[in-house]
């Protein structure tokens, strides 16, 4: 064995997203035990830097030890018990990922689907939960990184509190990107994930509960099936009132990154940072509809840091995607489940959402789509880009 040196890549795909030289400057600080008297102290800061991201006083606002997804499990093994019915919408790959949650734990999943690249139909779910006074919970993605559409979160948390649910709120790729306001919206229930907007490492997986769901939680009639993702053991452990006890080695160095990324968005602010990705998706369409290109999802529901571009008829999406890697060190995701073949998926996310990487990004596609001779107008993009980025980019 060597040491492993990755080549230099920039990250404009559905995540990661690029990392600051900060973040990584600190998580080569001197590692310290998770039980350490200053690491009790820090972990404090790193809840109320996760608690003003997420615009909730929620007392449990935790980053769990692993990826987005046992964020996602975390909410769903803590509050779904044998028996009990969820009301899940599904527009894309992620939703289909919460109905497998719930069967795990032994619920019962209600789709309300829509088809994939469009919003969820509030009208559909809330016959959903008419049809289904039983339900539970209700689950929906608030930024589906598969298509790029947003849900209008607000209006299905209502919903699910009109129907006296809980609620259960993928933002895995909306943290930090777009508004995100769970006290605001009532939210029960949230996940996201460090490596998408907040542009820090894979790895961890931020997660708030409300109150209500802290109850539930507390109340439940049987253990929860995952040890390790188990809140009734974990909280202990993050909880700075009680006296924290031991649960599992918390990932230290890796937190040391969240802390930095969590300290960068208050540096910036947050209206700051949604307002920054929101302009850098403009410059990118103005550079992809200049050179004849079109984005999958009604401007309405569209993610700005997450971009559909639907690929033109007769170009190979693929050798796209291994030409732009290997001429420009650059990152660009495929389409997933339905959308395979059919679609880029671009990210501006975090320290990707740049102008730099806008240009690069158009000017790499436009290179890779001319050698495949593709109907595109070139020449055009990067001024059209240009033109509409802020003056003070």
């Amino acid at each position: 064995m060597q040491s492993f040196q990755p080549p230099e890549r920039t990250l404009m795909g559905p995540g990661p997203s690029d990392v600051h030289p900060r973040v990584l400057a600190a998580m080569a600080r001197p590692t310290i035990g998770h039980l350490d008297p200053a690491f009790q102290t820090f972990m404090e800061e790193l809840k109320a830097g996760l608690r003003a991201a997420f615009k909730t006083e929620n007392a449990l606002t935790i980053p769990v030890s692993a990826p987005g997804s046992a964020g996602m499990e975390t909410c769903f093994a803590n509050l779904v018990e044998p028996g009990d019915t969820v009301v899940i919408c599904q527009n894309g790959v992620f939703g289909g990922r919460m109905r497998e949650n719930v069967t795990r734990a032994g619920g019962n999943a209600v789709m309300v689907e829509a088809e994939w690249g469009r919003s969820i139909d509030l009208d559909a779910t809330e016959a959903a939960l008419k049809d289904h006074p039983e339900a539970k919970i209700l689950a929906f993605v608030h930024a589906e990184t598969s298509t790029g559409v947003r849900a209008d979160a607000a209006a299905l948390c209502a919903l699910a509190r009109q129907h006296d649910c809980l609620s259960i709120m993928d933002t895995v790729t909306g943290l930090g990107g777009i508004p995100v306001d769970v006290d605001g919206w009532g939210a029960d229930a949230v996940y996201s994930g460090t490596q998408k907007c907040l542009s820090a490492p894979p790895g961890l997986s931020p997660v708030t509960f409300s109150d209500r769901a802290v109850a539930v939680i507390k109340a439940r009639a049987h253990p929860v099936q995952s040890w390790f993702l188990d809140l009734t053991l974990v909280m202990d452990y993050w909880d700075g009132a009680g006296g924290r006890s031991y649960h599992h080695t918390a990932p230290v160095n890796a937190l040391y990154g969240l802390h930095e990324a969590l300290l960068m968005l208050h540096e910036e602010g947050l209206d700051a940072a949604w307002a920054r990705h929101a302009h850098m998706h403009t410059a990118l369409k103005a550079g992809l509809e200049a050179m004849g290109l079109s984005l999958l999802v009604d401007a309405a529901h569209r993610l700005p840091q997450l971009n559909a571009v639907s690929v033109p008829d007769s170009v190979d999406e693929a050798a796209i995607r291994k030409f732009v890697l290997e001429r420009y060190d650059l990152e660009i995701g495929a389409g997933l489940g339905t959308l395979a073949g059919k679609v880029w998926r671009l990210g501006l996310m975090g320290q990707s959402a740049r102008p730099d990487r806008v240009i690069k990004c158009l000017a790499a596609l436009e290179d890779a789509l001319a050698h495949q001779q593709a109907p595109i107008s070139r020449g055009k993009a990067i001024p059209a880009a240009q033109a509409a980025l802020p003056d003070d980019s």
